[in-house]
């Protein structure tokens, strides 16, 4: 949620930040809010001055034994008390329609983002390693994990639906196994601390991160008071909220392996084949709190983070800096990763890590005090994938193809997978 203050003192920047991002301008609604509240708490606090004062009055009255007066101030308190009381039931209902604008407004851009209208605005910041070359026409994930028998997505879809997979033997070893070097690799390299959070979360944790009120459609809802979590940072940035937290203490960083729930709307007919969309899949989260100084090299260091992870498995793949178009909601500054995928013949996504400032923390309240000083600040988040597991499978499968329709296993996995260096086809 962005600074009202700012807004009063600078509502083109807003407006243009919403251009930018191909939003409509919304500083005139805001403001207008902002200013009728603030009429508003003026009639109200001049008519409880005038209540106090009338209040003084009917006890002088009654001293001097002016009961006319009296009664007539008594009338005239008990209809500023109903005036007060009416006007409250305004004030909570601006309040409300300006609190309701203001969570459905993104963050702003960071002034060096790239600008542009959706994906094709992006823009290449670096990238690592080669293309495997291959003397036979590389396969697509589910073209070799059907062959080898250990990928069903008719049996998924008969108990689930589409966008469901179920994985047997090998492959579901080798995906436990990168779940378990990603955590590995974080945690003893890159000092995150792992997390065992809640799978299920209640509204305000899905508001503080900024998935509600404008996403619901993207989550699933578990009963009355609950939502599947669409991603671990949900859980692992809601460990803050609320809290003050000491300058000394930061940065917090967290990580987690969990699964990720998402309903794909808005994505019929895309990636429909295969394991790069689903329901359900493994992520390992990465969700850094920091003071706002170290914010930008930390957002560095977290994508040095997700790199590593592709890096140590030797995969090709390129970092891009998402244009004002293509940034999520809560976001600053968003680099995604793409992993090259020789079956598809194309980059495809499998980590984003985002900056998102003060947005969330406002929305949590979740603050700091800095040394030396009483007053506390807000907090500043990011978080990242270190990386989506299913697509990290699926990469190990396409770029790591044998000819034969075996997959060799990354010198990096085989320790987690009893020093196995191949997957074949189910006996």
């Amino acid at each position: 949620m962005l600074d009202l203050k700012w807004i009063r003192n600078d509502p083109q920047a807003l407006d243009e930040a919403m251009c930018a991002r191909g939003a409509e301008p919304v500083s005139a609604r805001i403001l207008s809010f902002d200013a009728e509240r603030r009429q508003h708490l003026t009639e109200l606090q001049t008519l409880q001055s005038r209540r106090n004062e009338a209040s003084r009055e009917i006890a002088a009255a009654k001293a001097a034994r002016d009961e006319a007066k009296a009664q007539a101030l008594i009338a005239e308190v008990a209809d500023i008390k109903a005036k007060i009381q009416e006007g409250e039931e305004t004030e909570r209902r601006i309040d409300a329609a300006l609190a309701d604008l203001l969570a459905q407004v993104p963050n702003i851009p960071l002034p060096d983002i790239p600008v542009g209208e959706d994906e094709e605005g992006n823009v290449e910041a670096r990238r690592i390693g080669e293309k495997p070359v291959f003397d036979f026409a590389p396969k697509e994930h589910f073209e070799l994990g059907e062959a080898l028998g250990l990928m069903d997505f008719d049996r998924a879809a008969r108990m689930s639906g589409s966008r469901f997979t179920v994985l047997r033997g090998d492959l579901a070893r080798l995906e436990r196994a990168l779940g378990q070097f990603m955590l590995d690799l974080h945690t003893r390299e890159f000092g995150y601390e792992e997390i065992s959070p809640p799978l299920l979360v209640r509204d305000n944790a899905l508001f503080g991160t900024g998935q509600l009120p404008k996403f619901s459609e993207d989550l699933f809802r578990a009963g009355d008071a609950h939502w599947l979590i669409p991603t671990a940072e949900v859980s692992l940035t809601n460990l803050v909220r609320e809290e003050i937290l000491e300058e000394a203490a930061l940065p917090l960083r967290f990580t987690a392996l969990t699964p990720s729930f998402r309903s794909e709307a808005g994505s019929a007919g895309r990636d429909t084949r295969g394991m790069l969309r689903q329901h359900q899949f493994y992520k390992a989260e990465l969700v850094s709190i920091t003071t706002p100084e170290t914010a930008l090299d930390e957002h560095e260091r977290m994508t040095a983070a997700a790199e590593e992870v592709l890096k140590r498995l030797g995969l090709h793949y390129r970092v891009m800096t998402l244009c004002t178009g293509d940034m999520g909601f809560s976001s600053r500054k968003t680099y995604d990763i793409e992993v090259w995928l020789p079956g598809q013949d194309t980059f495809r996504e499998i980590s984003s890590c985002s900056v998102c400032g003060d947005f969330q923390a406002r929305r949590m309240n979740a603050r700091y005090r800095a040394e030396g000083e009483k007053q506390p600040r807000f907090v500043h988040t990011l978080n990242g994938s270190g990386t989506a597991v299913g697509r990290a499978l699926i990469a190990v499968m396409e770029n790591y193809q044998q000819s034969d329709g075996s997959i060799a296993i990354p010198q990096a996995l085989r320790p987690y997978l009893g020093g196995q260096e191949r997957i074949g086809k189910l006996a």
